[in-house]
């Protein structure tokens, strides 16, 4: 990143994405593939371990650049490793940056809280286009005992933009975003469920858990 204390988000989120990282490796403007491993949450339990892994691909146009990711869920216990991916319009085919369909295309996940209980893994998916305003939130749920991802954002409101904030404080079992229309305010909060059920929220707040650390890859982000 640009700063180890300064951290960059295109839609200024409370959980933010490498976005410094992803602009500075654009300025070097060579055509080359680019890693970065994201911060570890560990579960309140301590038995699991999430992380991401982002992969991109510039360009010489900057609009045919590529950003992906894949989310990655550890058992501490076991050393059992899987891969976890959305099924927002971007993240279907992660880390395939020669498409013509998914060229320009921004597909970051990051952890951001597992549930109080460790049982559920929340992430947020940010998803944009280069060289463009286009640039909203998805919530990708993993529920650790069916072993089963539900990706979701608002439905039936109008929304250019959504921010994901974390759980509901009063219905712990939904998802709380903000959301509204580029260059108008005040923006709402809405509670989604997993059927992407959404309802306004009134004087609700985020709550989050887990411990994050990000000694683990301490230092400069790896490029390979």
């Amino acid at each position: 990143m640009t700063s180890q204390s300064v951290q960059l988000d295109p839609l200024n989120s409370p959980h933010p994405i490498p976005w410094g990282w992803v602009m500075a490796t654009l300025a070097e403007g060579t055509p080359k593939k680019h890693s970065y491993r994201s911060h570890a949450l560990t579960s309140p339990d301590g038995h699991y371990k999430a992380y991401s892994r982002v992969q991109m691909q510039t360009e010489l146009e900057v609009y045919q650049s590529r950003v992906s990711s894949v989310l990655f869920v550890e058992n501490l216990q076991t050393g059992d490793l899987q891969a976890i991916t959305a099924t927002s319009p971007f993240a279907e085919n992660p880390f395939i940056s020669n498409s013509a369909d998914l060229a320009g295309t921004i597909s970051i996940v990051i952890p951001i809280s597992w549930s109080a209980t460790g049982d559920r893994l929340l992430a947020r998916e940010f998803e944009s286009i280069f060289c463009s305003d286009i640039a909203s939130d998805y919530a990708l749920v993993w529920d650790r005992t069916l072993n089963r991802s539900s990706t979701v954002a608002p439905t039936k409101i109008e929304y250019t933009n959504a921010i994901l904030l974390g759980w509901s404080a009063k219905c712990g079992d939904r998802i709380l975003f903000r959301a509204g229309n580029l260059g108008e305010t005040p923006w709402k909060l809405w509670t989604v469920d997993l059927e992407s059920e959404t309802l306004e929220a009134v004087s609700d707040r985020p709550q989050t858990y887990g411990q994050v650390t990000n000694s683990v890859w301490a230092g400069p982000q790896m490029q390979r």
